[in-house]
């Protein structure tokens, strides 16, 4: 996790992280030592000083006028920042199709995070192993969560029961939902929510191609 000593830093750079992260990935493959904000910039096509900024804010040395930033300690820099040096523990509650597809899916450990348990309320579900990974009964939740001090929740039940599994996340101790329910969640001050809408990710879809499709009538 982020220690405390170090500086806050914007959304919108976090959003961008992740992409100064694979481009230097992919420089550091073919030995490439330094690299400018001016030669990312270029090459991502962002505004130079928004990313001599951003660069900043993640690396421990400022880039030098001639030779710029050293590729391993921005790499290191990024990755620290973002959390993928250190693994996060989560659960998830709602183990169907899209539950399932979430709870077996191994890139999550590449960004820090690791999903050590699933919970349902389906008995059918019970003790089933999901890429080694047990699905449990709910009413395990809130003690599993408080004795193994779970931090992150993920939430792929329906509408009508996510502000329930929310309030029990709260009670078992997890400060930040990730939350694929379409609804807003009422949470107190101090606990992260990250809403992830496909309805209306679907409808922005939609909506570009009628005016696509309209515009080439």
């Amino acid at each position: 996790m982020a220690g405390k000593n170090r500086k806050p830093i914007s959304i919108q750079t976090l959003k961008r992280l992740p992409n100064y992260l694979h481009y230097l990935q992919t420089l550091n493959n073919k030995e490439v030592t330094n690299i400018s904000a001016t030669t990312i910039a270029n090459s991502l096509k962002l505004n130079e000083v928004q990313v001599r900024k951003d660069l900043a804010a993640v690396s421990m040395a400022s880039g030098k006028p001639r030779t710029g930033f050293n590729i391993n300690e921005l790499i290191k820099g990024i990755e620290s920042r973002l959390g993928y040096d250190s693994k996060d523990e989560a659960v998830i509650v709602g183990v169907g199709k899209l539950g399932q597809a979430l709870f077996s899916y191994r890139g999550f450990q590449t960004y820090g995070l690791n999903i050590i348990a699933g919970f349902d309320s389906n008995p059918n579900l019970y003790n089933v192993t999901i890429e080694g990974k047990l699905i449990l009964p709910m009413e395990k939740f809130v003690n599993l969560c408080q004795r193994m001090m779970i931090h992150i929740g993920i939430i792929t039940v329906p509408a009508d029961q996510a502000q329930s599994v929310c309030d029990l996340m709260l009670a078992g101790g997890i400060i930040a939902i990730w939350n694929f329910a379409p609804m807003n969640l009422r949470v107190p001050n101090g606990i992260f929510v990250k809403n992830e809408n496909m309805s209306a990710s679907l409808a922005m879809i939609s909506q570009f191609l009628a005016e696509h499709f309209h515009e080439s009538d």
